[in-house]
């Protein structure tokens, strides 16, 4: 188990929620500072949450599906090489569902603003989707996590520049959270079961 991890296991299950929420808000304080620097005029964010319907089920909820059936296939396939310490696990394992919405929902929107919507506008594709990448630090000594996390990355970029709007990413990064979140809380429950 990483140190990271320990220590979210440390934690009491509102401590991790604490910590969860305060990084996110940390994300989108930062998008709003960086904007009052990079958008001229801030009026550019209104034109980045355009959306209809056709456009959510194409760009979002379809490369949502995908990524989780991947994921889970992967976690067949080869299940220790997606082991990420126990983090996931140690976030998501005790929640109920509300609390997962909350989780999944801030996250999703606190990540595509800054890097989708603040990062990608201003520096581009490969540069958000490499540092979106690096974030998730605790990827970067499985090959196959960090795999995973480049092509998901570049996915939400792509879904971006096709869209030209953060609101087919944020639900796309909603859901694959929240369809994991809630696999990694199904899978932690039969594990106590056995």
């Amino acid at each position: 188990m990483s140190k990271q991890a320990e220590l979210l296991k440390s934690l009491t299950p509102r401590e991790v929620m604490r910590q969860v929420l305060l990084s996110q808000l940390f994300f989108i304080l930062l998008a709003i500072g960086l904007s009052l620097f990079l958008f001229n005029p801030l009026s550019i964010w209104l034109h980045l949450f355009s959306w209809d319907t056709k456009g959510i089920i194409v760009f979002a909820v379809l490369p949502a599906l995908t990524v989780v059936l991947i994921n889970i296939m992967l976690q067949l396939i080869a299940p220790n090489q997606l082991d990420d310490g126990g983090i996931n696990e140690a976030i998501f394992s005790k929640r109920t569902t509300p609390e997962l919405f909350i989780i999944c929902i801030v996250v999703g929107v606190a990540e595509e603003l800054l890097f989708r919507g603040v990062i990608q506008t201003s520096f581009g594709l490969v540069f958000a989707s490499v540092l979106f990448a690096i974030i998730h630090i605790r990827y970067l000594k499985k090959p196959l996590l960090l795999i995973s996390i480049v092509l998901l990355s570049f996915l939400l970029g792509y879904i971006f520049e096709v869209t030209n709007s953060l609101v087919y990413t944020i639900v796309a990064h909603f859901l694959i959270d929240l369809l994991l979140a809630f696999l990694i809380r199904f899978t932690s429950e039969q594990g106590e079961e056995l």
